[in-house]
């Protein structure tokens, strides 16, 4: 089983189907792990934001693109700090539409104001230019290994290029790759250091900022090979396209971030004599990116820990594990496979030692995080392990032993079956005898009288008595009520704890259901109250039980899987009488019944009505009665009392009611209730008023 689920998971995994899980997994991992280390301190962003693109429409009436000599004023801002390197990521494919002189104005404030690295874009669709442009210098990057690197990896080779104006390419200290490729979710995890145009190498915005920042860029020397770049001591991972998976080091804005506007409304106060709003000492000895991040200008990218992440801090990032030498790298096939293997294996022999649904459950619930924490812990030593692999095999494992377990268990689970067929009703035995196909899933609408009755106040009488006198006090009662309930021919769907359900007519017709129904539950309530003497004696505790009954059409068969089945039913009827239990506790009542089960029993046992209804998920209210006891119809007085209540409570007539309820109230619960409300109602009385009763909880 181990293998087999080993199997199917490595298969799932090569197919990609495992792809979307292991993304949730890795966004886990990237989400716990991010946060800023020693060398994020070192980075800038300044960021043409919207809040810049609002201040230069609202203070200079410019529209987008800026004039260039805003850049200007920026890198002399940059200059002026000290700042170690600036990066652009921003590309000047086009002329200025402020004309030539502006151009050659950033020009040479590229040339005054070095080093700064200028960015183009690589694309792997035709276009642009095929080669590097006679009119700039090609990049003097010297990369060892690079011919049988790209003969024996498939790395980003592009086929065209977006420059900047030569003028402007040929200020730059040097240019770099701006373009990147997410995964197939769309989502960017990994970027390539190295990119390849025409055969010659263009290194990353982050690798080329790294690289101009070091005293001798020439002292640095770089080899490629098939699992990393080295750059002198470094040894940066690389897949087989020859991309570095990012550690973030949190969402947009953990950087350090500096509004484009601010920066330049700094520099012209510094030029007027006067104090800036950012001390250009700032910047002293960082790394400077400048980028986009407005909105409207489309270069916000999703990340797994961010959906609007600006493109310009996805180059800081790389510069960020440059510098700090943490970039991850893939866990090796061969790896992957065996932890994969390992666990399965794990997990199928342990399934076997499991004899019962609970050994199973904890062995679940031990070994199914395992493989997630195995993944957390390889992180931080730079390592993705591919987590959804590893757990689908290792619930393939336990799903296919637990089945094993159930096979080689079938003989003493048909036993276990014969001997509970005690537990059913006999009127349901002989019916699967005498139609053995009603075994088949499935069931039949009927008309149903639908009981269920719960103890009121049970959970805190479980909590006083040890397990042994508890279970002997539920066999009590149970056994006591489930005699009435049979004896008037009811068939008891289930025991919820204290709880019992139980309906009639099913699986037999029974024309006179709804009068078995309600002549159980009186006899119940009867048998509980001879019963409740002796129990206080015993246990200590009064025992009380509300009974809620509805009738009308349910699903009635036997219902459940192929191989596991109960004859029980569903329906919004089943629903409602479920409600009507719970809804005495509003009205201090112990049963009510549903206006339906009134018109099924006629006149045949009296009844007084307790209110209109709206229970929840239910929009039709309902009326609901009380069934009363020969004591309780004799009381003629109190009836016509409470009647007289109700009619001034339907029809808002709120002090009479309350008046007429004050006469009854000490001595009939529904009538104290219906008393508070009312006199709640005087106080406040409701706009729209239809005299329903809503129930804001089940």
């Amino acid at each position: 089983m181990g293998l087999a689920g080993a199997t199917v998971a490595l298969l799932l995994w090569w197919q990609g189907v495992l792809t979307p899980l292991e993304a949730v997994s890795w966004r886990w991992r990237v989400g716990f792990f991010a946060r800023p280390v020693a060398t994020s301190a070192q980075i800038r962003i300044i960021a043409l934001d919207q809040r810049s693109l609002d201040w230069g429409r609202a203070e200079n009436n410019l529209s987008w693109p800026w004039p260039r000599e805003a850049y200007e004023v920026i890198l002399s801002f940059c200059r002026r700090g000290k700042a170690r390197v600036v990066a652009v990521d921003l590309l000047f494919s086009e002329p200025s539409i402020y004309g030539v002189t502006d151009d050659q104005a950033l020009a040479a404030s590229l040339r005054r104001h070095g080093p700064v690295v200028g960015s183009l874009a690589l694309s792997s669709v035709a276009g642009g230019e095929r080669q590097w442009p006679a009119a700039i210098p090609s990049p003097s990057l010297e990369v060892a290994g690079l011919d049988s690197w790209r003969q024996g990896a498939t790395p980003a080779a592009f086929a065209g290029g977006a420059f900047p104006l030569p003028e402007l390419g040929n200020s730059f200290s040097r240019l770099a790759n701006v373009s990147t490729i997410p995964d197939q979710d769309g989502v960017f995890r990994r970027v390539p250091l190295l990119s390849l145009l025409g055969g010659r190498p263009v290194p990353s915005l982050g690798l080329a900022a790294y690289l101009a920042g070091q005293p001798d860029q020439k002292a640095i020397p770089l080899a490629i090979g098939s699992q990393a770049l080295a750059m002198g001591h470094r040894h940066v991972p690389i897949d087989g396209s020859g991309n570095s998976i990012l550690r973030f080091r949190g969402p947009s804005g953990t950087y350090r971030t500096l509004s484009a506007a601010a920066v330049i409304q700094s520099e012209l106060r510094l030029r007027n004599g006067e104090k800036p709003a950012i001390d250009p000492a700032e910047l002293a000895g960082t790394y400077v990116f400048f980028g986009l991040s407005a909105p409207g200008l489309y270069d916000l990218r999703p990340i797994p820990i961010d959906g609007v992440y600006p493109g310009v801090e996805i180059h800081a990032t790389v510069l960020d594990n440059l510098l700090a030498d943490d970039f991850l790298s893939d866990l090796p096939p061969l790896a992957t496979v065996a932890v994969t293997v390992v666990l399965s294996l794990l997990a199928g022999l342990l399934i076997r030692f499991c004899t019962t649904v609970w050994q199973s459950l904890l062995l679940c619930t031990l070994l199914l995080p395992l493989p997630l924490l195995a993944g957390f812990a390889a992180y931080p030593l730079g390592a993705w392990l591919q987590v959804a692999v590893a757990s689908g095999g290792v619930v393939f494992a336990l799903g296919g032993g637990a089945m094993l377990n159930f096979a080689m268990e079938g003989r003493q689970r048909r036993y276990i079956k014969r001997a509970f067929q005690q537990y059913l009703h006999p009127a349901v035995i002989d019916e699967l005898v005498a139609h053995p196909e009603r075994l088949n899933l499935g069931g039949e609408k009927r008309e149903l009288s639908i009981f269920f009755a719960d103890l009121q106040g049970f959970s805190t009488i479980s909590e006083q008595l040890d397990p042994e006198n508890l279970t002997a006090l539920l066999n009590e009662f149970l056994t006591a009520m489930t005699d009435i309930i049979q004896d008037n021919g009811g068939t008891i769907d289930k025991y919820e704890g204290d709880a019992i359900v139980a309906f009639w007519n099913a699986p037999l017709a029974q024309p006179d259901h709804a009068r078995r129904a309600v002549r159980a539950a009186l006899a119940c309530q009867a048998k509980l109250a001879e019963l409740r003497p002796f129990l206080r004696h015993r246990y200590g505790h009064d025992l009380f039980m509300r009974v809620g009954i509805n009738t009308g059409p349910a699903v009635v068969g036997n219902l459940g899987s192929r191989h596991r089945f109960n004859y029980t039913m569903l329906g919004d009827a089943v629903n409602l009488a479920a409600r009507l239990e719970g809804i005495n506790k509003q009205f201090g009542t112990f049963i009510l019944v549903s206006d339906m089960t009134l018109a099924a029993l006629g006149s045949e046992l009296p009844v007084r009505e307790i209110s209109r209804v709206a229970v929840v998920g239910r929009n039709q209210p309902v009326r609901i009665y009380e069934p009363l006891t020969a004591a309780g119809a004799a009381d003629g007085a109190l009836v016509g009392q409470f009647a007289a209540g109700l009619a001034h409570y339907y029809s808002g007539r709120f002090p009479e009611g309350a008046e007429a309820f004050a006469a009854i109230a000490d001595h009939d619960p529904p009538a104290a209730i219906y008393l508070r409300r009312c006199r709640q109602l005087v106080a406040e009385p409701p706009v729209d008023w239809d005299g329903i009763w809503r129930m804001t909880e089940k």
